[in-house]
């Protein structure tokens, strides 16, 4: 009795242990985010006040308003917008029909693109931002829309395309067979069967789609010139003025740009764990 007891306080024991340290963990992760929340309310003298306090006298809607009222910083999240599910959508219609060739079809060539795709998704982004920059310059796609989703169509892709060939591959060739048999073609089977019941996968690809392009940087700023253009990853950036930072404001602006993408991560958690937890295995 007395071993049993022994035995059960240390599973509580572990048990607890285990909470501490996921709540201390979450404690740390979910800490600058709330300062970033309630940054965004302090007028911009007393972001940096010492002792720090959560709520300064003077806190207000003030950074938010002025975000509102300026055409040029709604730009910036207009530009996010339409970039993002541009990208998401293209990005998912090309790896939904790239995923389902590699799955079901053996053609020429098959073992060679798969080591392509896997090797574009290996190269360090950095390393090709200036020769994007001089084939966006080439085509005329500098500081345009196209130029921006095509460049980060070429990181999303391959991504999307490894992810989603190995969820159909979890998926019975019998049910694309009996589509057939009753018959519909190949695309039928695809978009009529295999797409509504891969929806896990497809949305959990255009989650972490929508979101490389919704937070990019780097080939933002190199491949785009003029405001008009610019994303909220940049339109930040520019309120580091030479002689003072808009501090509040750009607090203000990351979480209104952080918005969008929680919003569809509690609202398609559910598909989004699923998506990746099947699309990591292969029969």
């Amino acid at each position: 009795m007395g071993a049993m007891t022994a035995k059960r306080r240390r599973r509580l024991l572990a048990k607890a242990g285990v909470w501490v340290g996921l709540l201390l963990g979450a404690g740390f992760a979910a800490l600058p985010i709330f300062w970033m929340l309630v940054s965004s309310f302090k007028p911009n003298a007393k972001i940096f006040a010492t002792p720090p306090r959560i709520i300064e006298e003077g806190s207000s809607w003030a950074a938010y308003i002025s975000i509102f009222h300026d055409s040029e910083k709604i730009r910036f999240f207009i530009n996010s917008y339409f970039v993002a599910l541009s990208v998401t959508v293209l990005t998912l219609i090309v790896a939904i029909l790239a995923a389902y060739a590699f799955s079901r079809f053996e053609f020429p060539g098959k073992r060679i693109l798969n080591v392509l795709v896997i090797s574009v998704q290996a190269v360090p982004p950095i390393t090709l931002l200036i020769p994007f920059f001089g084939l966006m310059v080439t085509l005329r796609l500098y500081n345009t829309y196209q130029g921006l989703i095509l460049t980060y169509m070429v990181f999303t892709l391959p991504y999307a395309i490894i992810m989603l060939t190995g969820y159909f591959n979890t998926l019975p060739r019998e049910l694309d067979e009996a589509a057939k048999v009753d018959g519909t073609s190949s695309l039928g089977a695809l978009w009529r069967v295999l797409v509504p019941i891969s929806i896990p996968g497809i949305v959990s690809v255009g989650i972490y789609t929508f979101m490389i392009a919704w937070n990019e940087y780097l080939f933002a700023l190199t491949l785009t010139r003029t405001n008009d253009m610019r994303t909220v990853p940049i339109g930040i950036q520019l309120l580091m003025g030479q002689h003072s930072y808009e501090w509040n404001e750009m607090m203000a602006m990351s979480v209104l740009g952080s918005i969008p993408v929680v919003l569809l991560f509690i609202f398609f958690q559910r598909y989004f764990i699923g998506g990746m937890t099947a699309g990591s295995v292969k029969n």
